[in-house]
């Protein structure tokens, strides 16, 4: 079903949350866009959109810092699997009254964005075909125009929402950092990530396997600084290496003497944005 997110590609397959009000996040990933629950105790919740497969981790800290204006996440993105399904979820927001900050067509996707309840960006989306993906001399460009809202709307189902679609995966991540060249050097030269498409040389597009995108990166917050480690926003991801991809992937690290670290049962390492990034060989 998902050509690029699957064991043969390095994507991104999950992440973790700072949340400051647990009821207050489970009324909209639960109570509106459907998660369930996985596990929940008073200090995270585990959410899934098919029963089975952690896609969003919430950790609570009642002392956490609101969100600011900092380096770090710009959002996550859920994919949907078809028009419909996004559909679907759009027009549960609306029946919802949740408000949403942005509804865009970027030739390889139709998406839309909003805010979570503690402030981290979410955009919802779904792909076109690769063949309708547009390119300038053989490279992707992307582009943003408006949503036809209208033409998506008519792709909408009839049934009562009641739960996420349960193939709706995370799609991609995008961040924003200091410094685009350092940037690439991490998430290129060290993951192993390919660059896509540069934008107005403020904005990389990464990905592997030929995706437009697993990983954004801008620098359009500037010099802000990192989040600090107590503030609201996103503290970790889970990155999928295809086991032929793992020991190149050691190897990069090793020869820029990036640290594996190991937790228990987890196996990590530190990006450049202090985020941890999990390891997950498939």
């Amino acid at each position: 079903m998902y050509p690029f997110h699957n064991h043969q590609v390095m994507h991104i397959k999950s992440i973790e949350l700072l949340i400051q009000h647990i009821p207050r996040a489970l009324s909209f990933y639960h109570d509106i866009l459907g998660f369930t629950i996985l596990s929940q105790d008073e200090h995270q919740v585990l959410l899934s959109a098919n029963e089975k497969d952690i896609m969003i981790r919430l950790i609570k800290d009642d002392h956490a810092v609101p969100l600011s204006i900092t380096q770090g996440l710009y959002h996550a993105a859920i994919l949907f699997p078809t028009r419909t399904a996004l559909a679907d979820v759009i027009h549960q927001l609306a029946e919802k009254r949740y408000p949403i900050s942005g509804a865009s067509d970027h030739g390889v996707s139709e998406a839309i964005y909003l805010d979570d309840p503690d402030g981290n960006g979410l955009e919802i989306y779904c792909d076109k075909d690769k063949m309708q993906w547009p390119t300038q001399d053989g490279h992707l460009d992307m582009y943003t125009k408006p949503l036809d809202v209208e033409s998506l709307m008519k792709q909408k189902s009839n049934r009562l929402y009641q739960r996420i679609d349960s193939n709706a995966i995370l799609g991609h991540l995008h961040f924003h950092v200091p410094n685009l060249k350092q940037a690439e050097d991490f998430f290129c030269k060290v993951l192993g990530f390919t660059p896509m498409m540069l934008f107005m040389k403020s904005a990389l597009f990464v990905s592997d396997g030929g995706y437009h995108h697993h990983l954004g990166l801008n620098t359009w917050n500037g010099d802000a600084p990192l989040r600090s480690e107590r503030q609201v926003g996103l503290i970790g991801y889970e990155l999928v290496v295809p086991k032929s991809q793992y020991i190149e992937f050691i190897n990069r690290l090793r020869d820029a003497h990036v640290s594996l670290l190991i937790d228990y049962d987890s196996r990590y390492i530190i990006d450049p944005l202090n985020q941890r990034c999990y390891i997950y060989v498939a």
